[in-house]
């Protein structure tokens, strides 16, 4: 479920019980419509970031740019796309993970060193900018942003005499954490996905050119044909010489977030090699087998169960039904409700069916609950309507432990599993009962070896040791 956030910082008005997204990247190389390419994979990649969006085109020579804040249809206009001329085209959507929400931290970011010209587009969290940065500004490198993105250019101009390839190779054996990212130059695009492979990144190829993307559902909206992922590790360039792979030497395990598959990703994506949709039925089906509940119909919380209560359904036979309607026009200036009025943003999203719900016995099928307090909100409104009994499963385990790796709850504090049983989340929500997807059975929805996930969130094991000072650097 894409939730909005309450901060008056973005303008999303609407409570949050979920991770916010992180980023999402897309660029193209070799197509005279690059802008407007571009923009179509950025709109279809929306769901991972809704503070800011930005692109950079180049026709070889020179590079133009427009970001702003906001969506990407109130960022961009066809005056706008028709000014941004070439044929290589890098966009970005943001949510902050690192770096304040401000339009000095909208990527993608671009320098100008040495007579060229050096863009970033970033998705992932870096664990020890803080110290890298730190180590930079006293040897007098000067900063624009509180972003780990710009850390990462810094690291590239420094060794840029060397050529790209290997600035990019060097800058890789320096940066720890999660990165997909992609630099473009005048003349040249660099895709490069660090060693654990965290974040997605995906090429694609688009008539005589190249396209990357964050998901696949880019691809299809462009009708570009998915070639295959960039490797954990793997620095992909592309340029006139055409498309050349290589690599820092870095070696390390696989270690793919399962939250891309269990929320961020769209479902008509492919991640990981996994399709998404696929993956979130078999959640369904897996917790169906664990937990056989005795009620009269299932539903998800559109849009976040939607997929795994199918899953559910279909495999316990009990019937599906969207006892709660979303409100898909909700935008970002929905005028904040008043203190009396505290409930009323959940409410205004999503709406129960009271005919359907009234004396029956409710299965919801979720996809998380971090902090909880969304969740007891929807719960007490069903009860308020008639709901005889109220169950919940949820089709992950409990998050008990703040992610490093790029997803916004970033202390224990904010995670109610941290502080609380499962009994105890039971009756803070005022639920008849409580159930959470075991990760034996999280890993078997997949087709993924458990040693090539990571997990962190679940059971507390880190594949990348974190550097002091990264908590806060991060709260910049």
């Amino acid at each position: 479920m894409r939730r909005q956030s309450n901060s008056s910082k973005t303008g999303f008005l609407l409570p949050s019980d979920g991770p916010r997204e992180e980023c999402g990247i897309f660029a193209v190389y070799g197509h005279e419509e690059a802008a407007k390419l571009t923009y179509f994979g950025l709109y279809a990649l929306q769901h991972r970031g809704q503070e800011s969006a930005g692109i950079v085109c180049s026709d070889g020579n020179k590079v133009l740019e427009h970001k702003a804040m906001g969506l990407v249809p109130e960022v961009f206009n066809e005056n706008i796309l028709n000014r941004l001329d070439g044929h290589i085209g890098l966009g970005h959507i943001r949510y902050s993970t690192t770096g304040s929400s401000q339009l000095v931290n909208a990527q993608p970011f671009t320098i100008h060193f040495a007579g060229k010209t050096l863009s970033i587009a970033h998705n992932g969290n870096l664990v020890n900018a803080h110290t890298i940065r730190s180590e930079l500004e006293k040897m007098g490198s000067i900063f624009q942003t509180t972003m780990d993105s710009e850390v990462v250019l810094h690291l590239i101009a420094r060794n840029l005499e060397s050529g790209l390839e290997q600035a990019m190779k060097t800058t890789m054996t320096q940066i720890k954490g999660a990165y997909s990212l992609i630099v473009m130059t005048e003349d040249t695009i660099v895709a490069v996905r660090d060693p654990n492979g965290f974040r997605p990144l995906s090429l694609g190829k688009l008539g005589p050119g190249y396209v990357l993307a964050s998901e696949t559902c880019a691809f299809d909206l462009v009708e570009a044909e998915y070639i295959r992922d960039v490797a954990p590790g793997e620095i992909l360039i592309i340029s006139k010489n055409g498309i050349k792979s290589t690599s820092a030497g870095i070696t390390s395990r696989r270690s793919h977030c399962i939250f891309e598959l269990i929320y961020f990703a769209r479902p008509d994506s492919k991640v990981f090699g996994q399709n998404v949709y696929i993956f979130r039925k078999n959640q369904g089906k897996m917790l169906a087998r664990e937990y056989p509940v005795d009620v009269d119909l299932v539903m998800p919380f559109p849009d976040s169960g939607n997929y795994a209560a199918i899953g559910y359904a279909q495999a316990s036979g009990i019937p599906l039904e969207m006892g709660v309607i979303r409100n898909h026009y909700i935008g970002r200036t929905f005028i904040q409700p008043s203190q009396s009025m505290r409930d009323f943003g959940v409410k205004v999203k999503l709406n129960p069916v009271k005919e359907l719900l009234k004396d029956r016995r409710v299965l919801i099928i979720e996809d998380s609950i971090i902090r909880g307090t969304t969740a007891r909100t929807r719960i007490n409104t069903l009860r308020k309507i008639g709901a005889r009994e109220v169950h919940m499963l949820v089709s992950c385990p409990p998050h008990r432990f703040p992610c490093h790796y790029g997803i916004d709850f970033s202390t224990s504090g904010e995670l109610i599993a941290s502080e609380k049983t499962v009994d105890e989340i039971r009756e803070f929500a005022g639920l008849d009962s409580l159930g959470y997807l075991s990760i034996e059975s999280l890993v078997k929805a997949t087709d993924i070896p458990r040693e090539d996930l990571c997990l962190a969130c679940f059971d507390g094991q880190y594949p990348v040791a974190v550097e002091k000072g990264f908590s806060k650097y991060c709260m910049e």
